[in-house]
């Protein structure tokens, strides 16, 4: 019997997802709303977050509530799969080497590039003139 409690985070460029769990139905939330309302039908999101539930057949028998701030939907929805994948590493170690294959656990590290001084942005220029 598992009470709602904080397991693992996962993060996305600037966004931080943190799962809570608890025995249930295999129910996902994410700040308080359905997945479905909370990236408001956009499929891609939705598929990116929930892979990791496809791969476990264990779900059934949680609920996760993910508690998610910061970066924009794409980020998020990294970091709900990040911190879904870590939660169910913890609850099943078997399960590792299909995380793994997936990529799923996997940090991705990509961040935005700074803004350099004396450019317009991180990499482009301003138009060079000879004369």
């Amino acid at each position: 019997m598992i009470k709602q409690n904080y397991i693992k985070a996962g993060r996305r460029k600037n966004a931080i997802a943190r799962v809570n769990l608890s025995d249930g139905s295999g129910k996902v939330t994410i700040n308080g709303k359905t997945v479905d309302e909370y990236f408001h039908g956009l499929e891609r999101q939705k598929k990116i977050a929930l892979k990791p539930l496809e791969v476990w057949v264990g779900v059934k028998d949680y609920d996760f509530a993910v508690n998610v701030r910061g970066g924009g939907i794409t980020g998020q929805a990294g970091a709900v799969s990040h911190s879904l994948a870590r939660t169910i590493l913890t609850l099943n170690e078997g399960s590792k080497t299909a995380l793994r294959k997936e990529g799923l656990l996997t940090r991705d590290s990509r961040m935005v590039e700074r803004k350099k001084p004396g450019r317009p942005k991180a990499r482009k220029r301003f138009q060079f003139s000879k004369r």
